[in-house]
């Protein structure tokens, strides 16, 4: 079963709690009122019917399991008040959504509906981006990972709007990320005057650093994205693309400045 199917359809799907529970159970209790209680939640359609398994959420130490759910649920909250920050939700950037986060053709309608009411307004993304702050307190990569997700969403128009700007430096400011952070990411996606991403941006080093400097930041980097080392630190598998995306980047900065010094 994917992440999608396990928060929001399947087993353990209301352990979370917080605001991004709440979220997830106002959704679903939306559902429910509107269509009986729907097959995404495993019930039948008929009103009140309750999936088996579910209820209250069980407190208790936060796992793995609970970390990836924690994840999954807050790129979709802050999926969508990223995509609302402009003023509009556009087709590009719900398609980005839906590729970015590789969600299956049977959880989809079960996402749309978390995605929806979240999207409502980009306000009160605050305590869902707070909660995931707190659960990834000893993982700042992690976070940086989720914070390239909603960049991809964005610029998914082919415009980053100032409010969307502003958006992703608040988001990274609340999970205790440097502010070089939207920088890098920025260079990593945005195309320089030589027609293509700014190479030590990428890497947060200045073009006047020492080799040395320059290899231990792309090392450090390597090391931190690394997806097996995301995964241990509970992003959900179904992100491997995203991580990939970011390692290729920090190696493709290294090869270029490597290029440009003659260093082997």
């Amino acid at each position: 079963m994917s992440i999608w199917g396990k928060v929001i359809g399947g087993v353990g799907g209301f352990l979370l709690l917080g605001p991004l529970g709440a979220l997830v159970g106002t959704a679903a209790g939306h559902a429910v009122d509107k269509e009986g209680w729907p097959s995404w939640l495993g019930g039948g359609g008929g009103k009140g019917e309750p999936r088996a398994g579910s209820g209250r959420p069980r407190p208790g130490s936060v796992g793995a399991d609970a970390r990836q759910q924690a994840f999954a649920v807050g790129v979709i909250a802050l999926g969508a008040k990223m995509a609302k920050a402009d003023g509009r939700v556009t087709k590009d950037e719900v398609a980005a959504f839906k590729q970015v986060f590789q969600i299956p053709p049977e959880d989809m309608k079960a996402v749309g509906a978390v995605f929806d009411h979240a999207k409502q307004s980009a306000d009160g993304y605050q305590v869902y981006a707070r909660q995931i702050a707190d659960l990834f307190t000893d993982s700042p990569q992690v976070l940086e990972e989720l914070l390239g997700a909603l960049y991809k969403i964005a610029r998914a128009d082919g415009v980053l709007h100032p409010a969307e700007t502003a958006f992703l430096h608040d988001v990274a400011r609340l999970f205790g990320l440097p502010a070089e952070a939207v920088t890098r990411l920025h260079a990593q996606y945005e195309r320089s005057a030589e027609g293509e991403p700014d190479p030590y941006a990428v890497l947060g080093v200045s073009p006047q650093a020492s080799d040395d400097e320059v290899r231990a930041a792309w090392r450090r980097l390597s090391r931190e994205h690394h997806p097996d080392v995301l995964m241990a630190k509970g992003m959900p598998e179904e992100f491997v693309a995203q991580a990939n995306e970011t390692m290729a980047a920090i190696n493709h900065a290294y090869d270029r400045i490597r290029e440009r010094r003659g260093l082997r």
